[in-house]
């Protein structure tokens, strides 16, 4: 997200497909109230969540099959 600091007029935050927000860096920063794009996306997307929500979806998985197993 460094090169997008130093070279984008505009940015846009797509995630699973569909733009979330769409602005200047310094837009997405106010409205985020973040300091770098890396927080902006992680603030828009909600990625961090989302990957530990699919860890722990796995987790369970793999302990069902155990079971199923014995």
């Amino acid at each position: 997200m460094d090169e997008v600091e130093k070279i984008a007029d505009r940015v846009a935050i797509i995630d699973q497909g569909k733009i979330q927000a769409i602005g200047t860096v310094e837009e997405l920063k106010k409205q985020t109230g973040k300091e770098t794009m890396d927080e902006v996306f992680l603030a828009i997307t909600g990625n961090a969540l989302r990957e530990e929500l699919v860890s722990e979806t796995d987790g369970k998985r793999a302990r069902l099959q155990a079971k199923r197993r014995g």
